[in-house]
């Protein structure tokens, strides 16, 4: 009877949720989360890399979009191979639980084979009865009648609990052929997506190569982007440091402290509240497009092409559809609207003591003085003779250039 109480545990546990079988749920639900965001930016990168290739064979913006997609599609590839880590899982632990269920319902009907062939020597109502006045006294005669009634419910709960886990393993193994399907169909798919991974990656090299015997007209656009990355840098420089006058002013004149800082704006009660809250947001703030992706990061990096080519950025190029909007990403005030040759139209917005700068915009639909909420739309983004639509984005604290992606939402 040891094995009956056994099976009757094993299955008590069966039924046990598992914490570990929780975080695994909600580890496959962020893998799916992760599907449908991959898809939907290999979806954009398409429609981007389209509009690029319409106007000019081989472009630098065209080989920013073929380098997003192969980034995308190296998340897509990583997570089919996290997918493929929990089936894996999940196949050899319910391998391992079919073993145990057969191990055990052999058992149970072992010692069904003895409880049949122990009843069977008293199978007639003859031996039962005789088994029964054979007994010494009334109390005996009690005890064997009770032990022929529980004998014989005992067959019955055997019977029941072999059918109970004959049912379950079953069960387990039609999910176990489940899970085996859905390995199958995932191996394929990976090998699906490593095909076209190396068909981006050949696109690339084909652009690259294009781009290469451009050189001269390359040299030429960077240099050109220098010098209005610095007349870009003058005109927020200026625009900075009158705010920063006029903010003095302002408060000498209502009878409040400065800050003291030649470098810094004093900010009203109201103001120094929107810088508070602008700062607090950090990492959630709204993307300035609706839809794009990040084609050149902050900071200095080599030229995609030009070998010993070094650009800065002070802010993230966003390569996004022709005729997008630029949003504002929180409330402020729209302290400069200009025109710098090299960026286009430029909008520059305060919120306290942060400035947001929204560079290369074709059309500009606010103007100095007004206040904007967030999302509310500053322009539309330039396309350029490549066919090229992207956003130069920078935001400053004070005087200091500070890395715009760490304060945007992550996408």
């Amino acid at each position: 009877m040891k094995a009956f109480y056994k099976s009757v545990f094993f299955l008590l546990l069966l039924s046990l949720p598992l914490v570990s079988h929780a975080q695994k749920v909600k580890s496959k639900a962020q893998l799916e989360k992760e599907k449908k965001e991959n898809l939907n930016r290999i979806k954009e990168a398409n429609r981007i890399l389209q509009q690029t290739k319409v106007q000019k064979e081989a472009s630098i913006g065209q080989l920013n979009a073929i380098k997003e997609k192969i980034t995308v599609q190296k998340g897509v590839i990583n997570n089919i191979s996290r997918e493929l880590t929990f089936i894996e899982s999940d196949v050899k632990k319910t391998e391992g639980t079919v073993k145990e269920l057969e191990a055990d319902l052999d058992k149970l009907k072992a010692e069904y084979a003895t409880m049949i062939y122990s009843a069977s020597k008293t199978a007639n109502s003859y031996n039962k009865l005789m088994f029964l006045f054979a007994s010494e006294s009334f109390n005996q005669l009690v005890m064997r009648l009770r032990y022929l009634n529980q004998y014989s419910e005992a067959r019955k709960e055997q019977v029941a609990q072999m059918n109970k886990v004959q049912s379950e393993l079953t069960g387990k193994l039609t999910v176990l052929e489940k899970q085996k399907r859905e390995k199958e169909n995932l191996l394929n798919k990976q090998l699906v997506e490593n095909k076209n991974l190396l068909t981006l990656k050949t696109q690339q090299d084909s652009v690259v190569t294009k781009l290469s015997q451009q050189e001269q007209g390359l040299r030429k656009e960077v240099a050109e982007r220098q010098q209005a990355v610095k007349k870009l840098d003058n005109l927020i420089a200026d625009i900075v440091r009158e705010e920063i006058a006029r903010a003095a002013r302002a408060a000498r004149a209502a009878g409040r402290a400065t800050s003291g800082s030649a470098n810094k704006i004093t900010l009203t009660p109201e103001a120094a509240l929107i810088s508070s809250s602008f700062a607090g947001n950090k990492g959630r703030l709204a993307w300035p497009v609706e839809r794009g992706f990040i084609s050149q990061k902050f900071g200095r990096h080599n030229h995609p092409v030009l070998k010993g080519v070094v650009v800065e950025n002070r802010g993230i190029d966003i390569q996004t559809a022709q005729g997008a909007a630029a949003r504002a990403i929180f409330e402020g005030k729209v302290v400069s609207v200009a025109s710098v040759p090299g960026m286009n139209n430029i909008v520059m917005v305060q919120h306290g003591e942060y400035f947001a700068v929204y560079a290369k915009l074709k059309t500009v639909n606010v103007s100095i003085g007004q206040d904007v909420k967030l999302k509310d739309t500053l322009g539309t983004v330039y396309t350029d003779t490549d066919g090229t639509t992207e956003l130069q984005f920078q935001i400053w604290k004070n005087d200091a250039n500070l890395n715009p992606e760490g304060w945007l939402i992550r996408k």
